[in-house]
């Protein structure tokens, strides 16, 4: 009978009431509650029941994807399983089932620069799928109150809302760390250790372990890797959670009040030189404990206001607003949207950019500046009311458009004979009056400020 629960070890080398395994120094050294030392065992068989895979294939199809470097894509992976399910359960209870490597993709940051991607295989994120959905609840239950990132039932709204209340109390400086590349750079041998404390299944440990070291392909061509735990498949938040709960218990330690989003951390002090104590001491014990470098450029000890946080930024008085630089990439994806060279339909504009409106205020409701929301939307109708007149293209069709919009005839061929370009002419007061905001309401373009104000006034 396969035992779920978490098993106590034994120090009898006989096996009796626990694994049979003398606990290493890394298992002795971890507690849960009262017990002596505990390691979960049988893990590789609860990974292979039917029900679990059945719901880590569920996930990941809904999560869609790329194909990973054998081309098997999402639509393809149902069939594969129904004629290779037998096989890949065997080797997974049997410890030979090996990963293969993953594909190499380069996106591009918000901030500048490069962020790589490996995408595993689709079968191998359904493996890894089904590991995290028996392990997830072991590990989340013992992590950090101040962590709030790729975990269940947590966002980074919560990690705002914190953050906020910190600032309210006083602590209104930040020392923002910035770990360099650090999905790129964690080292797997402490990675391995911190879950060693937890899960007693040599299959599984060695499975993960495969999983860190699959190599990585370029251009057709797999290079080895030795650190790192790459961004793309389902296993990599929780390893990168593991990893830095370590630096989340020596905080509480500390008794500093911080927040955690993945691996962007905040502490906060009340003051400048307490902020630069704890950077030099922090700096210190991720450097020499978890072997991971602070990239000081980007770090920094500074008040609140002048810091950003997950987009936001937290003002003396407690109140979030939106960073500019997440302004800054709102606009230039309304530019891309409302390109006048695009050639299509203005409907077709409006709706894409209401789909983007939609969810970007959906993680922006927190904002309290109502200003800046107001400006924004101005600037969006300004940018249509371009894209609207540059379709239209020459004199006679845009005067022939604006008188049947109201607008009087002198003023409209005017408006039509101008040399102005076209954002000077979008905001002359013919085109403001014809094309006004209870005309665009018309057309279907939602408006932010509204929207925000409904949701400040709930």
């Amino acid at each position: 009978m396969i035992d779920y629960r978490i098993g106590a070890i034994s120090h009898d080398k006989s096996g009796e009431g626990g694994t049979g395994a003398r606990p290493t120094e890394e298992q002795q050294s971890y507690r849960v509650k009262d017990e002596p030392c505990v390691l979960a065992i049988n893990l590789m068989e609860k990974i292979c029941l039917r029900a679990n895979l059945n719901q880590a294939y569920k996930r990941v199809k809904a999560n869609k994807g790329a194909a990973g470097v054998d081309g098997l894509t999402i639509d393809k992976l149902g069939e594969y399983i129904r004629n290779h399910k037998e096989k890949l359960v065997q080797t997974l209870l049997e410890g030979s089932y090996a990963p293969q490597p993953v594909r190499k993709v380069m996106i591009p940051k918000p901030d500048g620069g490069e962020r790589q991607l490996g995408i595993p295989t689709v079968v191998d994120r359904l493996v890894q799928q089904a590991i995290l959905q028996v392990i997830e609840p072991m590990f989340d239950a013992e992590f950090s109150e101040s962590s709030y990132g790729f975990r269940p039932k947590r966002s980074a709204h919560d990690a705002l809302k914190q953050a906020s209340k910190y600032v309210e109390e006083g602590y209104v400086w930040e020392v923002d760390m910035d770990l360099e590349k650090f999905f790129d750079k964690v080292n797997h041998d402490i990675l391995m250790s911190r879950l060693a404390r937890r899960i007693g299944d040599k299959k599984l440990l060695k499975l993960i372990r495969a999983y860190l070291t699959a190599g990585i392909m370029q251009d057709g061509v797999v290079m080895s890797r030795h650190e790192g735990t790459p961004q793309g498949g389902p296993l990599s938040p929780l390893l990168s959670n593991v990893l830095l709960d370590e630096l989340d218990k020596e905080l509480e330690r500390r008794g500093h009040k911080f927040c955690r989003y993945a691996d962007d951390q905040n502490i906060y002090v009340r003051s400048e030189r307490a902020g630069k104590r704890v950077f030099e001491s922090v700096k210190k014990f991720l450097e020499t404990r978890l072997k991971l470098k602070v990239n000081e450029k980007k770090s920094a000890v500074a008040k609140v206001s002048e810091r950003k946080f997950l987009g936001y930024r937290i003002q003396q008085d407690s109140k979030l607003t939106i960073a500019p630089e997440a302004l800054s990439r709102a606009k230039d994806k309304i530019r891309l949207i409302t390109r006048r060279n695009r050639g299509v339909s203005f409907e077709q504009v409006i709706k894409e950019i209401n789909q983007f409106l939609i969810g970007w205020q959906n993680y922006f409701k927190l904002s309290k500046w109502l200003g800046t929301i107001r400006d924004l939307d101005a600037w969006i109708r300004r940018k249509l009311r371009c894209y609207k007149l540059k379709q239209k293209k020459r004199c006679y069709p845009i005067v022939k458009y604006l008188i049947n919009l109201g607008i009087p005839a002198r003023d409209a061929w005017n408006t039509g004979k101008s040399s102005k370009g076209w954002w000077r002419l979008s905001h002359c007061p013919p085109v403001d009056r014809a094309l006004s905001n209870e005309w665009f309401a018309t057309e279907g373009l939602i408006s932010l400020y509204q929207r925000q104000t409904e949701l400040l006034t709930v």
